[in-house]
């Protein structure tokens, strides 16, 4: 196996710019000996160059979560307590509503942009804690900026955006999972045109805390349908009606914001919250999925870049035998290729994003970014802990 160049482990243990060292080399395998070589000289095709907006966004997101320490974030996860003035600061600084058209009150940003806020999030130490708590607002809605009416824009779009009405999403239920077109949660058209709908969801974030749940319902049944993804209709419902019942389900983490199983006992809702036609919810609802992807992409590459830096961090100082443990190449080596990770699945996010933002079909790339960075962030965590012996 290849092991990483010397000066890409320098710099990550000396504090020098790692991205600017990694680029300078490129793993080639020679059929006589297996090193690593110098690159070709083949002219770079991408421009690397930070985006000056970008970097604007990423130290007024430190700004904010430098204001939340770790203990912050313990205290919130053992008491089982939505950080809300977390949440506060986040809306009081625009970011909650940076997805959101412009004419809605929001930022008008795209996909990208969202993306460096949760990546950013996460790398500050509040990891899914923080993360959970805000990025329903900043995406959620998406499919109802594409795809509501007008008046449903103008009614609910404005209060994301200030922060002041938040959004679920009812999605997963417990016989299906991720197959989606097998839900059983039923919505039947009433005589006046409104719907009552019945069924269970599993998994729905922040419902305890939020007014209003995108809810996924099956309109016709399954075996009527022409296509499987037929058939499906995606509401905005609202959730603190007496019909819904909310019980929170135990969780091993990310406890302060809980995850909940939501019954609907006849819930009607109002033709006008219907988000665009009956039948097409499914087409509508991945238009929101894909951009979940790409967040949650780099939320795990935030989360998997704090536990490095605190692994670096640790490996300069811990002195054993006489030197810095990080001197060890039993210890610089898997830093070294955990870094790798996390840069390598951040450029498919990126790409996704992208995508995303022109408009174009990411769906490939949006599931590919969420696979490696989640898998990168693992890896890295898990790289952390064994790097911090049994201080870990």
């Amino acid at each position: 196996m290849l092991q990483p160049p010397a000066r890409i482990i320098q710099e990550l243990l000396g504090g020098g710019s790692l991205r600017y060292a990694i680029y300078e080399y490129k793993a080639v395998e020679a059929a006589d000996c297996g090193v690593w070589c110098p690159p070709s000289g083949r002219p770079a095709v991408m421009d690397f160059t930070p985006d000056p907006d970008e970097e604007l966004i990423r130290e007024a997101v430190r700004a904010v979560c430098g204001r939340f320490d770790d203990a912050y974030w313990s205290e919130r996860d053992a008491r089982h307590e939505f950080p809300w003035d977390f949440y506060a600061a986040m809306a009081d600084g625009g970011w909650v509503g940076i997805a959101i058209p412009e004419a809605y009150g929001g930022g008008g940003r795209g996909i990208n942009d969202a993306s460096i806020i949760l990546e950013e999030v996460a790398a500050s130490g509040a990891a899914m804690n923080g993360c959970s708590s805000v990025h329903l607002s900043i995406f959620g809605m998406h499919p109802v900026v594409l795809h509501g009416s007008e008046e449903m824009r103008r009614k609910y779009l404005p209060r994301v955006a200030k922060g002041d009405l938040h959004i679920a999403f009812g999605v997963t239920e417990p016989d299906a999972g991720t197959d989606t077109p097998s839900i059983k949660t039923r919505a039947f058209r009433e005589a006046d045109g409104s719907y009552r709908i019945r069924g269970r969801k599993v998994w729905t974030s922040k419902a305890l805390e939020a007014e209003r749940v995108l809810l996924l319902c099956r309109t016709t049944p399954l075996e009527e349908c022409a296509k499987r993804t037929d058939g499906m209709t995606l509401f905005l419902a609202d959730l603190k009606d007496p019909a819904v019942t909310i019980t929170p389900i135990p969780k091993a983490g990310r406890n302060a914001v809980a995850s909940c199983e939501t019954v609907y006992d006849d819930l009607r809702v109002e033709e006008a919250d219907r988000v665009g036609e009956e039948g097409k919810g499914f087409r509508y609802l991945v238009d929101g999925l894909n951009a979940e992807r790409v967040l949650i992409a780099s939320e795990a590459l935030g989360i998997g870049r704090v536990a490095l830096r605190r692994a670096v961090a640790y490996a300069k100082e811990r002195v054993v035998f006489g030197r810095p443990i990080g001197q060890n190449q039993g210890i610089q080596h898997p830093l070294a290729k955990s870094w790798a990770e996390l840069e390598a699945a951040d450029l498919l996010a990126f790409k996704a994003a992208a995508l995303y933002d022109a408009g174009r079909d990411c769906g490939a790339e949006a599931n590919a970014a969420k696979y490696l960075g989640a898998e990168a962030g693992f890896t890295a965590c898990e790289t952390a802990v064994l790097t911090h012996g049994g201080m870990g």
